[in-house]
Order: C-alpha cells, then sequence, then structure tokens
C-alpha cells in the first residue's frame, strides 16, 4: 500500500520577505517519515509562528501583530481563544512577556527543534491523518458494521459510523501499512479509554483538505452534482468557497464539474479537492436520487464503494444550515457571502502550553 506522509501548515505572521524564505528553509529541514510541513495561510495553519519584535501585548491579554512586509496586514489575537502551538521569534518587543515557546529564527537547529516540538503536541492529529489514509486506500463498506484495525493481535483503530474514528497514540503511516480491517457487529467492539477519537465526518474532512491523493470519483467530473446533506462539522472548519459550491448546488441543483468552474470562477485542482472534501463527508452527490430534496422523502444509505453516494455518511442534518443556504441561494443575503450561519463557539483544548507561562 502507499504510505503518505501528514502535512502539517505553519502560519506566518510578521515577518519579512527574507525571514519567509528562512522559514521555507528550516520547513525542508524539518521534514520525516513522521510529517512534513508547509507554510500555509494564517487562519487555516496547525501552528503559528509569531516575529516577536513586531507582537506587542495589547490591554485584555490581546496580541497585535504589525506585518513584516508593506503590502502586510496585522493580526489580532486573543490569548484565551488560542488552541495551537505558537512559537515566538526572539527578541521580544515587551518586557515582562513570557511565553511558552521561543527561538532565534536565525538558529537553523533551533528552529527545526520548534517543528518537531510542535508535531509532538500535534500526534494525535498526525495519527488521524494517517488512519484516514489508511481507510480511504482500503475504502471499507462503514455502514456494513464496526471495523478494528488490527496489526497481529495489537488494537490500533477502531472505525464506526455511530462510535466514531479512534486511533492509539503515536501510531504512524508504518504502523497502519501491514495492518489488517476486520469486520464486527455493530455494537460489538468499544474504544479504548486512551484512544483520541472524532467523528468519521471529523477524521476525513481534516484528511481531505491535506492530502495530495485525488479522492473526487472519476464520474463526479462529468456527470451533474447535486446537494446532499450538510456535513457534520463545527462551522469554523467550513471555508468560504466550500459554503459557495454547496450554495450554488441549493439554488442550481445538477451543475456540472465545469458550470462550477464557471459559477464559482475556480480553476480546476481548487475546485476538485473542495468538491472532493465535500464528497467524503457525504454533503454531495452525482445521484439524483440521494439529493437532499430526495432524501428528506426517503432515506437511502450508501454502504458499498464506488456508488454514486459517499461510503463516507455524514451524520447530521440541522435544518437550519440547509435553510441558510436556501436564503443565500434565493438572494436574502448578500450573495458574496456563502451564508450567514450560526457559528460554533466549541473550541477544543489548547494543544499547547499556556502562553504566559515560562
Amino acid at each position: 500500500m502507499t504510505i503518505e506522509v501528514p502535512v502539517l501548515r505553519l502560519g506566518l505572521a510578521g515577518f519579512s520577505e527574507a525571514q519567509q524564505r528562512a522559514a521555507a528553509e528550516v520547513i525542508r529541514l524539518a521534514r520525516s517519515a513522521r510529517a512534513e510541513w508547509q507554510i500555509a495561510s494564517f487562519p487555516d495553519a496547525d501552528a503559528w509562528w509569531l516575529e516577536g519584535s513586531r507582537t506587542m501585548v495589547l490591554p485584555g491579554a490581546i496580541l497585535r501583530v504589525q506585518p513584516g512586509v508593506p503590502s502586510g496586514r496585522s493580526v489580532q489575537l486573543a490569548l484565551a481563544d488560542v488552541d495551537r502551538p505558537v512559537g515566538f521569534t526572539l527578541p521580544l518587543s515587551t518586557e515582562g512577556f513570557q511565553p511558552a515557546v521561543t527561538f532565534d529564527a536565525a538558529n537553523l537547529q533551533q528552529s527545526v527543534a520548534v517543528l518537531n516540538q510542535f508535531a509532538n503536541w500535534l500526534q494525535n492529529m498526525l495519527s488521524q491523518f494517517c488512519l484516514a489514509s489508511n481507510l480511504a486506500e482500503q475504502q471499507p463498506a462503514l455502514s456494513s458494521g464496526s471495523w478494528e484495525v488490527l496489526r497481529g493481535s495489537d488494537l490500533l483503530a477502531v472505525v464506526d459510523l455511530r462510535l466514531g474514528a479512534a486511533v492509539a497514540p503515536g501510531v504512524g503511516a508504518t504502523d497502519l501499512a501491514d495492518a489488517s480491517w476486520c469486520i464486527r457487529d455493530h455494537g460489538a467492539v468499544k474504544i479504548p479509554a486512551g484512544f483520541p477519537r472524532s467523528s468519521v465526518s471529523q477524521l476525513m474532512w481534516q484528511y481531505a483538505l491535506r492530502t495530495t491523493r485525488d479522492l473526487l470519483p472519476p464520474h463526479y467530473r462529468q456527470q451533474p452534482l447535486y446537494f446532499r446533506r450538510p456535513p457534520k462539522l463545527p462551522q469554523r472548519q467550513l471555508r468560504d468557497v466550500h459554503l459557495l459550491l454547496l450554495r450554488e448546488l441549493v439554488a442550481q441543483p445538477g451543475l456540472d464539474f465545469e458550470q462550477l468552474q464557471q459559477a464559482t470562477g475556480l480553476a480546476q485542482e481548487p475546485l476538485a479537492r473542495c468538491l472532493a472534501a465535500l464528497y467524503v463527508v457525504g454533503s454531495i452527490t452525482a445521484n439524483p436520487r440521494r439529493a437532499e430534496s430526495s432524501s428528506a422523502r426517503r432515506p437511502v444509505e450508501d454502504s458499498t464503494p464506488g456508488t454514486a453516494g459517499s461510503v463516507f455518511l455524514s451524520e447530521l442534518d440541522p435544518t437550519a444550515f440547509t435553510a441558510a443556504l436556501r436564503g443565500a441561494a434565493a438572494g436574502q443575503y448578500d450573495r458574496t457571502a456563502p451564508a450567514p450561519l450560526v457559528m460554533d463557539k466549541t473550541m477544543p483544548a489548547p494543544l499547547m502550553p499556556e502562553l504566559g507561562r515560562g
């Protein structure tokens, strides 16, 4: 089987062009069999590097990072809302501010060590990526039962539409390379207490946003496409482009790939990646019988890999989500915004020590 290296994304704030080039070199050196890093847009990143000399601490535990390039914009963060690893380059501009992670950006070895430390903190995310990659390759019929992923007698992971997906701490791509997927009856398996758990939708969504593998079935590039159901994901995980695509399919069911390109202005590769993410969480379909208007009358399950609908079933059907998409499609809201949906205010537990601690 193909062993896929997980990808982690690093966001930079306050970095000059020269510092950005240096960070790209650090990322190249930090690549390993466990994970590779990519520089990404700041909001979408898994971890952040902030230029300490351009970071100001404002009243109310607010950080403001001044841009490092003339065309850049400042970044403002509330410390209480930070939910990912953050490192600050030295020197710091504010006396008395003692973040958990500081480093000399001119020191390559020290900078690489910071990324390795971040990867340790993000190990659960790496393990989930590896499980999702294995799942995408094995293509088990998830609705048929519960699945245990075993290497010999060792339980590495459990995948079940009702229980969710859980993977043993520290499991990597090589651990799963020779693993076996063993089906069990629904209710016949339990997830061990120490296994971090997520929904199947969460697992596959995060994987689809990171993988270089083409997850979109070929016929989704030729046949008409339809909105099927809302994804079971926190609102903050849905990007504007995904909401835009869902809005277009609600407004004009049956648009094909080329027509969606024209409607959204997206190039082929970005469009395919966005559609693939919606596909793996069961939000779009190429089968009109499984479209939202049809499934509301006659529920249909996808149980066989390779059918027109995704085997990765969506697990939530909030009426408000669909109503908001319809309202946006009907022009009730500003069409520059896909849909004014209620934000999910729940945040994951911080993946890093508190910034104020040394």
